[in-house]
C-alpha cells in the first residue's frame, strides 16, 4: 500500500479518544473458550493480541450483562454483573487488565432507556402503585375502554404498550415488550444509573456507548404520535407509519447526559458516544454532544443502513459537520451488530477485493472517530441465515419481509481449517458463513497483500499524519464516481481521492509536484485511479 514512509507519530495533543479507531466486538461472536458455542469474555481476552495488531486505540464491547436473551443482552437483568454465559467479574477485570496492557481502551455499551421485565428494578415496579419504585417505569391506565393509552407503537412491530394485571395498567416499551421503558425523567432513576456508570467505571472501563439514547424520555402527556407521511420508504413495522415525536427524542435529554458527562469527567480521560437513530438523528445527535455539557460524540445510521455507497452520500454525511468552535466531533461506522456487512450492500461479488480496500482506506480518512465491526479488517460479507437457525426476534417475527440481523453477527473465522473455523469446539449459536473459511484469520495473517494486512497499513496511514487523525477535511469533488477530500492540520496537507467507478479514471491535484503519494488501494502510477481504488497524497512543497 505504502509509497513513501510515513512520518513520525502525530505532534499534536489532543485527548486520547478524538481521532480514534475503535473496534467493536459482539461478544456473542467473536471467540468461546468452553465449548457451549457461544462466545465469552475469555475468548474475546484470549484474541486481543489480534485486535491490538490492527492498530486500533479501543475495544467497544457489546452487552455481556446478565440478561435472558431475548434481545441478545440489550435486554439488562442486571446492570452491575455479567452473564454466565460469558463469564464472571473476575474474567471481565481480566479482560481489561488485558486490554490495557496491550494500549487498547475499554468501552462498554449501557442501555438507559430500558431493561428487561426481569430485572429487579420492574418486579418492584410492576409489584402494587405503591413501592418505592412504582414511578421508576412507564405506566398509564387504559383507555376508557381498556386500550392502551395512546397510539404509540414499538420498534419491533404492534403496540407499545403491554397491560399488566398487577397494577391494572398498561406499562411502555419502545422495542419489545420484555423491555419496559424506564422513566428517566424520575431524578431516582437517573441517580441508579449514574451509579451504575460509576460501577464500571471503578472497574477501569474507559467509556462508554450509550444505547438508544434518543428513547430514554417520553412526552408525559402522552399524546398520540401523528402519521408519518408515505415517502414511498418499504413500511414493514407499525412503526414505520408513525412520526417518532412524542415516545422518544424529548428536549429534557440533554439534561441527564449533561449529568453522564459530569460523571465521566471526574474520572479523569473517559470517553462517550451515542448512538442516535430516527428522521431527527441529525439535530439530535448535535444536540446530545453539544460543547463541555455534552457527550464526546455520536454516531448515526447515514452508512450503516445505505444501501449504496456513492460520493455524493459521503459528501453529504460528512459536510453535516464541518469544524468549528461550535461544532461536535462525529463518529463513522460503515457496519456493525445492527446492520447488514456492508460488502455485501455496496459491492458485487466480483468486485468485493477491491472494494473492501477502498472502502477501508476511505473510512480511515475521514473526520472524526472511526469504527470498524469486528471482521470487517477481513473483508466478511454478510451471511445468509435461514429461517431455522434464525436467532434475531424482528426477522423472526417479521419473517420474511425483514432483513435479518443474524447475518451480521455470524461467528469470526479464525482458522480456516478448524470446526466451527475456530470459534468454538461446540455448535455454534449462528451457522459460520460458507465463504468464511477463504478470509480466516490465519489464511490472511500468512499473506502480506491480504485485506487484514492492509488494513493494519491503513490505519498505521491514520496514525502517521495529524492531518488525517485530527485535521479539518473539505471535499474538492463529489461527482456520480469520483470523491476528492483535503485533510489539513498546522500546515500538513493531504489529498485523497477514490474512483467508484468500474472502469479506470484519474486525478491530479494543482501543482503535482507538488505532492506525493503515500498510500494506495491498489497497485498504480502517478495520478491513476484504477476502477473501485483510492490513494492518499501528501504536499511536499
Amino acid at each position: 500500500m505504502s509509497e513513501a514512509n510515513p512520518k513520525p507519530a502525530p505532534r499534536a495533543t489532543r485527548e486520547w479518544w478524538r481521532g480514534a479507531s475503535i473496534y467493536q466486538i459482539y461478544p456473542r461472536s467473536f471467540a468461546d473458550s468452553n465449548g457451549d458455542g457461544v462466545g465469552d469474555l475469555p475468548g474475546i481476552t484470549a484474541h486481543l493480541d489480534h485486535v491490538a495488531s490492527l492498530g486500533v486505540d479501543a475495544i467497544w464491547l457489546s452487552p455481556f450483562f446478565p440478561s435472558p436473551m431475548k434481545d441478545f443482552g440489550y435486554d439488562v437483568a442486571d446492570y452491575c454483573d455479567v452473564d454466565p454465559i460469558f463469564g464472571t467479574l473476575d474474567d471481565f477485570d481480566a479482560l481489561v487488565q488485558r486490554a490495557h496492557a496491550l494500549g487498547l481502551k475499554v468501552i462498554v455499551d449501557q442501555v438507559y432507556s430500558h431493561t428487561s421485565d426481569v430485572h429487579g428494578w420492574f418486579l418492584e415496579s410492576r409489584s402494587d402503585r405503591t413501592n418505592p419504585k412504582a414511578d421508576w417505569y412507564v405506566w398509564a391506565d387504559a383507555k376508557s375502554d381498556g386500550g392502551p393509552p395512546n397510539n404509540w407503537q414499538s420498534v419491533f412491530g404492534g403496540p407499545a404498550w403491554t397491560w399488566d394485571a398487577r397494577r391494572r395498567q398498561y406499562y411502555l416499551h419502545n422495542f419489545l415488550s420484555s423491555q419496559p421503558q424506564l422513566n428517566v425523567r424520575n431524578p431516582a432513576v437517573q441517580q441508579a444509573l449514574i451509579e451504575v456508570g460509576c460501577f464500571w467505571l471503578d472497574r477501569g472501563v474507559d467509556g462508554f456507548r450509550l444505547d438508544a439514547i434518543n428513547f430514554t424520555m417520553h412526552n408525559p402527556a402522552l399524546t398520540d404520535n401523528p402519521p408519518a407521511p408515505d415517502d414511498g420508504s418499504p413500511r414493514t413495522r407499525s412503526f414505520d407509519y408513525q412520526l417518532h415525536i412524542h415516545n422518544q427524542s424529548q428536549p429534557e435529554i440533554p439534561d441527564f447526559l449533561a449529568r453522564v458527562r459530569a460523571n465521566l469527567d471526574a474520572y479523569g480521560d473517559r470517553f462517550t458516544v451515542a448512538e442516535v437513530g430516527g428522521a431527527d438523528s441529525d439535530r439530535e445527535m448535535k444536540l446530545f454532544t453539544h460543547r463541555e455539557r455534552g457527550l464526546n460524540t455520536a454516531y448515526g445510521f447515514d452508512f450503516l443502513y445505505a444501501s449504496e455507497l456513492t460520493p455524493r452520500i459521503i459528501r453529504d454525511a460528512v459536510e453535516r459537520w464541518p469544524s468549528g468552535p461550535d461544532m461536535s466531533w462525529p463518529s463513522w461506522a460503515f457496519e456493525n451488530h445492527d446492520a447488514p456487512r456492508a460488502l455485501s450492500r455496496w459491492a458485487d461479488p466480483a468486485d468485493y477485493g477491491r472494494f473492501a480496500r477502498m472502502k477501508m482506506l476511505l473510512l480511515a480518512t475521514l473526520r472524526g472517530n472511526i469504527f470498524l465491526y469486528y471482521g470487517e479488517e477481513l473483508g466478511l460479507t454478510q451471511v445468509e441465515v435461514g429461517y431455522d437457525d434464525l436467532q434475531d426476534p424482528e426477522a423472526i417475527s417479521n419473517w420474511p419481509l425483514t432483513l435479518s440481523r443474524d447475518g451480521a453477527r455470524t461467528p469470526m473465522p479464525w482458522r480456516h481449517d478448524a470446526h466451527a473455523l475456530g470459534f468454538t469446539s461446540g455448535k455454534p449459536w449462528l451457522p459460520v458463513g460458507p465463504d468464511h473459511a477463504g478470509l480466516a484469520v490465519d489464511v490472511q495473517a500468512a499473506d502480506p497483500g491480504s485485506m487484514l494486512a492492509f488494513t493494519r497499513e491503513v490505519l498505521a496511514l491514520r496514525k502517521a499524519y495529524d492531518a488525517l487523525l485530527i485535521g479539518d477535511m473539505t471535499v474538492i469533488e463529489a461527482s456520480d464516481k469520483l470523491l476528492v477530500f483535503e485533510r489539513t492540520y498546522d500546515g500538513e496537507h493531504m489529498i485523497c481521492a477514490f474512483n467508484f467507478a468500474h472502469e479506470d479514471s484519474g486525478w491530479e491535484p494543482p501543482q503535482p509536484a507538488r505532492w506525493q503519494v503515500v498510500a494506495r488501494s491498489r497497485d498504480g502510477e502517478g495520478w491513476s485511479l484504477p476502477a473501485l481504488s483510492g490513494f492518499v497524497a501528501r504536499r511536499i512543497g
